[in-house]
């Protein structure tokens, strides 16, 4: 959890010195350049003061987000943030086993799979040996809970 902290922590600290730094910068040597109707660079620095601005504020409510977390809400005989899901895919006959983590951390090919996402709603909150269907993109997957170790265990 602290290297997402700390990636957005970073992420928000360039933009906001683009913001109050480079930005005016770019904007001054725009208007010096003179008609500012058809000035390119005017309107694409005005462009991205706009894209900044609006990233700064998500980064700002994330970060907010993160803090307030509390892990004594994640249940501990239920599938939570944090949980090691062993699985069985009975379409494909085949054993996964993922880890539900927070959007950033997500990364399918390491099994970390976002709680935002159709196979980490359709698995929250469930326990260990219940069956499953999960509609993703491609369809509707089903999948068997063989085991589950939450934060709490590890």
């Amino acid at each position: 959890m602290k290297a997402v902290r700390d990636m957005l922590e970073g992420e928000l600290h360039a933009l906001q010195r683009e913001l109050t730094i480079d930005l005016p910068r770019e904007i001054k040597i725009a208007v010096a350049m003179g008609d500012l109707r058809e000035n390119a660079e005017y309107h694409a620095a005005l462009d991205r003061q706009r894209y900044v601005r609006a990233r700064i504020g998500q980064l700002q409510r994330r970060l907010s987000e993160l803090g307030t977390m509390n892990l004594d809400r994640i249940p501990k005989d239920r599938i939570g943030l944090g949980t090691t899901i062993v699985l069985i895919d009975l379409d494909g006959d085949v054993e996964l086993t993922y880890e539900l983590v927070i959007p950033e951390m997500a990364d399918l090919e390491k099994g970390l799979v976002s709680a935002a996402s159709p196979i980490g709603r359709g698995l929250l909150g469930r326990k260990d040996g219940e069956t499953v269907v999960i509609e993703v993109p491609s369809g509707k997957k089903r999948f068997e809970i063989v085991g589950i170790k939450t934060i709490h265990d590890k």
